[in-house]
């Protein structure tokens, strides 16, 4: 940890393609067919009401439900209300719990391993409440053991790559100086770039071989392929040079 203790005073990561990924596509849960459907709702929910509602004061629980109501109407399915209603319950049910997602193995390993070293660790994610206070907490990823703090964008009002989520994680961090934390995510542009706006060192992650690990490469991004490797990197004297 010599490194770590010397140059960071916080590391932050993304939740979703670094820490947990879904088992299967999202689609899969209630019916490949929607799939395309529910990009589209989501996309065009989440720009009318961005983090879930959160600045319209829409109920999380409402917010999905109109999410997944016009997911089926674009897909050509259309059910009375009844049915709609319990077809839904199911759903809002199921992605409320750890039954969709899995851990990777990695994950409680390093972040318990950052936390030994005194290193401040946050969450930031473009999530919903449930993420915080129910989804990570049955994965066996718990604050106070695992993390510090998190910024959760249907809880703290921004999403990434809005410069702010980062600007509120160093304030929750202790007000940290960006040049004294490393983010850690899978997006090149939500993550990597965005915390290089604001002053923060990044590391991209890539676990499934993504374009954008490719073009990240070719920017000069770092770019591992775990937390394993992301553990080595930090404690040799490559580290020196980067930051």
């Amino acid at each position: 940890m010599l490194y770590i203790v010397k140059r960071l005073r916080c590391i932050t990561l993304d939740i979703t393609g670094t820490l947990i990924a879904y088992k299967g596509d999202l689609g899969d849960s209630y019916c490949l067919a929607v799939q395309a459907g529910f990009k589209v709702a989501y996309a065009e929910l989440a720009k009318k009401h961005p983090c879930f509602g959160f600045a319209d004061n829409i109920p999380n629980y409402v917010w999905w439900k109109i999410c997944v109501r016009d997911s089926f109407v674009k897909a050509g399915y259309e059910y009375d209300d009844e049915t709609f209603q319990n077809i839904y319950s199911r759903i809002y049910a199921t992605f409320g719990s750890a039954a969709p997602y899995r851990i990777f193995p990695d994950a409680i390993p390093f972040l318990r391993w950052l936390r030994k070293g005194d290193v401040t660790v946050g969450l930031v994610s473009n999530a919903e409440y449930r993420y915080r206070d129910i989804i990570l907490p049955a994965l066996r990823l718990n604050q106070g053991s695992e993390w510090d703090f998190g910024v959760f964008s249907g809880l703290d009002g921004v999403e990434k790559p809005d410069p702010r989520i980062f600007e509120i994680a160093l304030k929750k961090a202790g007000n940290v100086a960006p040049e004294e934390a490393l983010h850690i995510g899978d997006s090149l542009r939500k993550d990597y770039l965005a915390a290089r706006g604001v002053g923060m060192h990044a590391l991209l992650l890539d676990r499934f071989k993504t374009a954008d690990a490719v073009n990240g490469r070719k920017s000069g991004a770092i770019v591992l392929p775990d937390l394993t490797a992301t553990k080595d990197w930090l404690t040799s004297e490559k580290l020196v040079s980067c930051l």
